[in-house]
């Protein structure tokens, strides 16, 4: 069989894309009130700003997983990343809000095109029983960005302007690009026929589902326009998915989601596990921000500051736990790290006094970096373990698609909660929400009114910290992993045109 004999590189070229998508995903949250402000937006203008974002990423993947397969998942990336770059252009030149939520939606449909063929590559070119290291740094990639966006956001906004969350992608994308055409193989490609109705009902009940979630606290959980509301779209959602499911279970052609990665148990749990961790990471990091800005008067730079610990110690660990997983069991560590991260929350929680001295949160800041060290790396190399080749873009598709699901449900399950839990606490503020209530607030929060605030957000925190034990539980029953005997052959090996280039070899099967 052949297979790249220089991987690493290739891993590392993909990584600089996958990091600059995720981390687009939070940066832009510190600096709404900066693009409210710049573009004379109002709130729920701005909010369309990362929804927009959000949905043009959410939807796509499942499809543009099985174009991968099909056209090789090279060249969707390539093609993802210079549309991704080119919309942050756009985005940073936007001189009104609509125009930015139009860039915005672009950028999103190159990242969905980017995203699964990082996971696609990876599970290919990097041996079953070698591939902990190679997850243990797309993981940290993936753990690392989300923390790392308010942090960076915060400095950009702070220092030269909102514009520039989205012009740093320009020379950042023109790097990878060229590091992602030298080093990343141009693997061989499978004939599927597409399946039409699958693409349209995926899509279209993907649309009505995310939307619904998304959008749902803007529209009160109510009437949007006319006849629709919003419990009628995820309930339409609902629908359409569960046909897009029977259609292929019947389809005798070729499905664009095989069901037949479901048989799979550490498939199928480790996406329970990733859908956990997408809801957490995205939930948890709003109650306590608002916290460390409305209570504590931080700035959006310090209150990031915060999570500091959090993104070293994960970023730095979890490739060594990378390699650590490749000799055990990882559903040990899988089960801690989760674990891990479900008792650094509530420890946050305790925590969260008007009074509570400050650095003190630097402990469960810590506590949540060892433990998304060990989250990441080892679902990830779990779920993509028993892929063949030929499904490895669809099973990447879907696992990032629950992830980002995992992600939309927690960021619209946080906001709820923050609001009901404000409207608990704080009787006498009418119409508290939690988006809208920290921007009037500006960091000087009543004196009187800090310790239903601190409670508030301290009881919302606890929504994410009992959820991710949903993860653990799962994690729990994977199965051991089994030894892997012959893995490669022709479906792995690189196209014609590039076996003979000088970074391929050829090793006996």
């Amino acid at each position: 069989m052949e297979n790249v004999a220089r991987p690493w590189p290739a891993l590392w070229s993909l990584v600089i894309g996958f990091f600059m998508i995720l981390l687009d995903t939070t940066i832009v949250s510190v600096a709404n009130p900066r693009i409210m402000e710049g573009l004379n937006a109002d709130i729920n203008s701005v909010i369309w700003v990362t929804s927009a974002y959000l949905l043009a990423y959410a939807v796509p993947l499942l499809i543009t997983g099985r174009l991968g397969d099909r056209f090789g998942p090279k060249k969707l990336y390539l093609t993802g990343l210079v549309v991704f770059t080119a919309a942050s252009l756009w985005c940073g030149l936007s001189g009104d809000i609509q125009t930015l939520i139009e860039a915005r939606v672009l950028q999103g449909l190159g990242a969905a095109l980017m995203t699964p063929q990082t996971m696609a590559v990876i599970t290919r070119i990097f041996p079953p029983d070698r591939r902990g290291a190679a997850m243990g740094i797309w993981g940290a990639t993936a753990g690392v960005a989300t923390l790392v966006g308010p942090i960076l956001g915060g400095v950009l906004v702070d220092g030269i302007g909102w514009e520039w969350i989205f012009f740093i992608n320009v020379p950042v994308g023109v790097v990878g690009f060229i590091l992602a055409l030298r080093f990343v193989p141009s693997l061989s490609t499978h004939q599927h026929k597409f399946d039409i109705p699958g693409v349209l009902l995926s899509a279209a009940g993907l649309f009505l589902l995310v939307f619904g979630i998304q959008e749902g606290e803007t529209y009160n959980w109510g009437t949007i326009t006319g006849p629709i509301t919003v419990w009628g779209l995820i309930v339409a959602g609902l629908v359409v998915l569960t046909v897009f499911v029977l259609w292929q279970r019947i389809n005798k052609g070729e499905p664009l989601l095989p069901l037949s990665l479901f048989r799979d148990r550490n498939f199928s749990l480790a996406n329970i596990g990733i859908t956990t961790v997408g809801f957490t990471v995205t939930a948890f990091t709003l109650p306590l921000i608002f916290y460390y800005q409305i209570v504590r008067g931080l700035t959006p730079t310090q209150s990031a500051l915060m999570m500091v610990p959090m993104a070293l110690i994960s970023g730095g660990l979890a490739p060594v736990v990378g390699k650590i997983i490749d000799r055990v069991n990882p559903k040990y560590m899988t089960a801690a790290g989760l674990v891990l991260m479900s008792a650094a929350l509530f420890w946050n929680s305790a925590l969260m006094h008007p009074d509570t001295p400050i650095l003190l949160f630097l402990l469960p800041s810590a506590v949540l970096g060892f433990a998304n060290a060990g989250i990441w790396a080892p679902l990830s190399s779990t779920a993509t373990r028993n892929l063949p080749p030929r499904q490895a873009g669809a099973g990447s598709g879907v696992y990032n698609t629950t992830r980002q699901i995992g992600a939309v449900l927690g960021s619209a399950a946080i906001a709820v909660l923050i609001q009901a839990r404000l409207t608990a606490e704080l009787p006498a503020m009418p119409g508290s929400t939690g988006e809208a209530q920290p921007i009037g607030f500006g960091g000087a929060l009543p004196e009187a009114l800090q310790a239903g605030f601190s409670t508030a957000m301290g009881q919302s925190i606890m929504l994410p910290a009992a959820v991710i034990l949903i993860g653990a539980a799962a994690a729990v029953f994977f199965a051991k992993p089994q030894p892997v005997l012959g893995w490669g052959g022709p479906g792995n090996a690189p196209a014609p045109e590039a076996a003979g280039s000088p970074r391929y070899g050829t090793s006996p099967s």
